[in-house]
């Protein structure tokens, strides 16, 4: 059976997908982007405020299916360009801390709404 997870404190899909589904002992989370859940959308400055904005969604994601960051095994980064690499991955550091799950760091042509950065996660969900 499938549980989706919409939390109030992140973004509304800006789509026909949900922000996350519990399945299988896993979270899916869909990639998020560095949107303002407040005002829906995104943030201003380069690719650090950005890349704060998407884990904080991610943050805000996980934490309404029970998880946090620890809990993620598996994560993948989409940049529009590789040369953000550095910014991202400072912010990313910072934000993760301790956990530091398997990824992929991807450089891709286009984002929606002209994003710089965005990444998805794979949590393991919570035993009951």
């Amino acid at each position: 059976m499938l549980k989706v997870i919409a939390s109030p404190n992140a973004p509304k899909a800006i789509g026909p997908y949900s922000q996350a589904v519990v399945a299988g002992g896993f979270i899916f989370c869909a990639g998020q982007l560095p949107l303002d859940p407040a005002t829906g959308k995104l943030v201003s400055g380069g690719i650090k405020e950005q890349t704060r904005q998407v884990l904080t969604n991610l943050k805000a994601v996980l934490a309404e299916a029970g998880a946090s960051f620890k809990d993620v095994p598996r994560a993948t980064v989409y940049l529009i360009n590789l040369d953000d690499f550095a910014g991202m991955n400072e912010v990313y550091a910072e934000m993760m801390g301790e956990s530091k799950p398997a990824r992929v760091t991807i450089e891709i042509s286009k984002l929606p709404l002209a994003a710089l950065v965005e990444i998805e996660m794979t949590a393991l969900a919570p035993q009951k």
